[in-house]
């Protein structure tokens, strides 16, 4: 057996989300489909993070493993992205070690959500429509509480079946783009929901309807009532996810 990790970005308007679920299609469904048309035998791949419908990707892993005997030919990243819906393209096929994991090896995921506060035909599917005036200073200063803070139960979904809630935040900040307003986090993991609704919390927040004292009261609550709405997925993308360097030294396909 060999072990191989799949780089590839994704429109999520296109997919029902990343996992394979029933009679939908999905990221993970479209990828095995054809890596297995390639290869001749059904294979399975394993994600580094999972997508809600919607959330677009710049920069996604996979893992998956051929039998002994196959090997991943020269011209597979261009055969893959030939058979692939131009909404999923592949970037790279690379060879890691035999217990290597997608999921586990990564160091830390990057997501930033984009709001559009005029209406615009070019970034509609890519940003949320938000015309409200908002107070950026204090929504960064509010941020500041996830540099402190680990549990983060009160943003996640409810029901959600975890060992822990706990979560590692080395960045959160809102910045001007052009004539977007862009939030950027980077953790070592999330929880299902947890970006949005860290999103539409701050916005309360940019509001004027919440404070950092009350934001750090619903921290301490770890109460999925008590945050703010989830926003729309559609402005959400997972920008980046980090693994340690070596990993890409051995680009097995081009």
């Amino acid at each position: 057996m060999s072990r191989y990790l799949l780089a590839f970005s994704y429109d999520g308007g296109s997919f029902h989300g990343y996992q394979i679920q029933p009679n939908a299609t999905t990221v993970q469904s479209v990828l095995q489909d054809k890596l297995s048309l390639l290869l001749g035998s059904p294979l399975e791949i394993v994600g580094s993070s999972r997508t809600d419908t919607g959330v677009h990707a710049h920069q996604q892993f996979a893992h998956f493993d051929l039998p002994s005997g196959k090997t991943v030919k020269e011209n597979w990243v261009f055969r893959l992205n030939r058979m692939l819906p131009d909404s999923l393209a592949v970037q790279g096929i690379y060879q890691v070690a035999d217990d290597f994991h997608a999921r586990f090896a990564a160091l830390s995921r990057t997501y930033e959500y984009r709001i559009s506060p005029v209406k615009s035909p070019f970034n509609a599917k890519f940003a949320y429509r938000f015309g409200v005036e908002l107070d950026v200073d204090a929504m960064n200063e509010a941020a500041s509480l996830f540099f402190q803070h680990t549990d983060y139960q009160c943003f996640s979904k409810v029901k959600t079946e975890v060992a822990t809630f706990e979560c590692t935040i080395m960045q959160a900040s809102w910045a001007w783009r052009g004539e977007e307003l862009v939030f950027t986090i980077q953790g070592n993991r999330f929880l299902r929901g947890m970006v949005r609704a860290v999103v539409g919390t701050l916005l309360e927040v940019g509001q004027g309807r919440l404070n950092k004292t009350q934001l750090q009261e619903i921290l301490d609550s770890k109460d999925r009532c008590k945050a703010g709405r989830a926003v729309p997925a559609h402005g959400l993308h997972l920008l980046e996810v980090e693994y340690p360097a070596t990993i890409f030294d051995a680009k097995c396909a081009g």
